[in-house]
């Protein structure tokens, strides 16, 4: 079994932006399974499905981003899961937009949602999925709680979809080989 979290911020006044990218990749993945974000649970919305024979939920947290750990250590506690079954999917700074990265592991890179993911499990030891959302050109809060720039809307849409495929190759063929398929990826 396999958990997938998107990090992000409830409400509407959060939506489309480069901090929810990870909200827009779950439900990518929740359009392409045919499932819908239909109970609150966890602190968060869950969707629940099959990718191959793997039982997955897809998670989005409703505690704000720094508090995201929260309901992800709720959810991976709940289904006794072990780190490494657990995915989670967030924006990234450091990468240019439409890139992505795959990770085993790691720090929080500055994160705070990550911060808040590897204190409430207990361990860096997760994968994830960075989304590059571009470095700020002016304050970092009003950088990720910012929209896309026009320009940037198609390359985020290309990368969120590569997003979406780089967690069924995760769940489909092991972290290794996504790392290999996906971590050159950038949308155009």
């Amino acid at each position: 079994m396999y958990l997938i979290v998107g990090l992000g911020n409830p409400g509407k006044d959060y939506e489309k932006t480069r901090h929810n990218v990870g909200f827009m990749a779950v439900d990518e993945l929740a359009d392409k399974m045919n499932i819908r974000f239909d109970r609150n649970r966890f602190k968060g919305k869950i969707a629940e499905g099959r990718i191959g024979a793997h039982k997955v939920v897809l998670l989005k947290p409703q505690t704000f981003m720094n508090l995201s750990g929260e309901s992800i250590g709720e959810a991976a506690d709940f289904y006794k899961l072990e780190p490494e079954e657990v995915i989670v999917v967030f924006d990234d700074v450091s990468l240019d937009v439409g890139k992505l990265r795959i990770r085993k592991k790691g720090s929080s890179g500055g994160h705070n949602g990550i911060k808040s993911a590897i204190l409430h499990l207990a361990t860096e030891n997760f994968p994830r999925i960075k989304i590059g959302v571009g470095a700020p050109s002016h304050d970092m809060v009003g950088h990720v709680l910012g929209k896309f720039q026009e320009e940037d809307k198609d390359r985020i849409s290309k990368a969120i979809l590569a997003a979406r495929e780089a967690v069924y190759a995760i769940i489909e063929n092991g972290i290794d080989s996504a790392i290999s398929e996906y971590n050159g990826f950038k949308a155009e």
